[in-house]
C-alpha cells in the first residue's frame, strides 16, 4: 500500500451547457456570496480583468470575452484555475466548467435574479468547505493474472476455457471477460464500502466518480470543512492501513467544490 498526494487541477463542473464563444461575450469563472461590484485584477482568460457582476445576494465573477472561439490552450486553463484559486483564498465559489459564455453581462443579471434562491441554497451547502479527491488503484503488473490468483472462481473459469491447448471460442473468451468485470466490481464495491465507512464521519459529502480504467479501485469527491482538512487526511491514512501493497492511494486538492455544484443555468 502507497498514500500519495497530488496536486493535478481538476477543470470540472456540469451545472451549465458550453456555448460558441463570440465577440463581446462574457466569460464566466464562478459564482460567490456578495452584493458589491468588485475588480480582481488582469489575470482572466487571455489577461482580461476580471471582476464581478452583484444581484440580490450573489453575484457572478467574470471577464469580457476575448473573442473567437475560447480553446482549452494551457494557458486558458491555467488563467480559469488562477480565478478560482484567488476566490477560494477569500470564500467558496461555485465554480463553472471551463468555456462557460454568457451574451452580455446583462444576461448574466437576468440569470443571477432568476436562479438567486436556487444559488443562495448551493452556496450554503458549500459554504467553508473544499473539495478533496481520492483515487485508489491496484498497484499491480496484471490486473487480470491477480485477479485470477485471488478469485478461485475466476481461475476455474479461466482454466476451463483458456487453459487447453485448442484455441478458445469467442463466446468462452466473452465469459471469462465477464466473470472478470463481475469479480472486478464486486471488490469495487466492498473496497468502497471500507473506504467510505472510515472518511464518512470526516466529511460532509462523498460522490462516487466513475472509475476511468480497470486498474482503478475506487474515485471518490469529498467535501470537507476546511476546518477539518487535517482529519480528512488522518482518515485517508487510516484507510490505507486496511489494505497491502497492491493498492495505493492518491489525495489530492483542495479544489473548488465541482463534484457538488447542482443547479441548470440558462446563460
Amino acid at each position: 500500500m502507497s498514500v500519495g498526494q497530488t496536486s493535478t487541477p481538476k477543470v470540472a463542473g456540469k451545472q451549465v451547457p458550453r456555448q460558441p464563444a463570440a465577440k463581446g461575450r462574457t466569460y464566466f469563472y464562478a459564482i460567490i456570496s456578495d452584493v458589491q461590484s468588485c475588480t480582481y485584477g488582469d489575470f482572466g482568460i487571455d489577461g482580461r480583468k476580471v471582476y464581478s457582476i452583484p444581484v440580490g445576494r450573489v453575484a457572478a465573477v467574470v471577464s469580457d470575452s476575448p473573442g473567437g472561439v475560447i480553446r482549452p490552450e494551457r494557458s486558458r486553463l491555467a488563467a480559469h484555475q488562477t480565478v478560482l484559486k484567488k476566490l477560494m483564498a477569500e470564500t467558496t465559489p461555485l465554480p463553472m466548467s471551463f468555456g462557460i459564455l454568457a451574451d452580455s453581462p446583462e444576461a448574466v443579471r437576468k440569470m443571477l435574479s432568476r436562479n438567486q434562491q436556487a444559488l443562495l441554497q448551493q452556496l450554503r451547502r458549500v459554504a467553508g468547505r473544499v473539495e478533496m479527491g481520492l483515487r485508489v488503484t491496484w498497484d499491480v503488473p496484471n490486473i487480470f493474472e491477480y485477479f485470477v490468483n485471488t478469485h478461485p472462481e475466476l481461475r476455474l473459469v479461466r482454466d476451463r476455457f483458456l487453459g487447453g491447448h485448442g484455441e478458445a471460442t469467442q463466446e468462452q473468451k466473452i465469459e471469462v471477460g465477464r466473470m472478470f468485470d463481475h469479480v472486478l466490481n464486486e471488490d469495487r464495491e466492498a473496497y468502497i464500502d471500507k473506504v467510505e465507512g472510515i472518511l464518512t464521519p470526516r466529511c460532509t459529502e462523498i460522490e462516487r466518480n466513475k472509475c476511468r480504467n480497470e486498474r482503478e479501485v475506487m474515485n471518490l469527491a469529498c467535501l470537507v470543512e476546511r476546518a477539518a482538512m487535517s482529519r480528512f487526511e488522518s482518515g485517508v491514512f487510516e484507510a490505507a492501513q486496511q489494505f497491502d501493497n497492491n493498492f495505493a492511494f492518491d489525495y489530492n486538492g483542495p479544489w473548488a467544490p465541482h463534484s457538488f455544484v447542482e443547479i441548470d443555468l440558462e446563460l
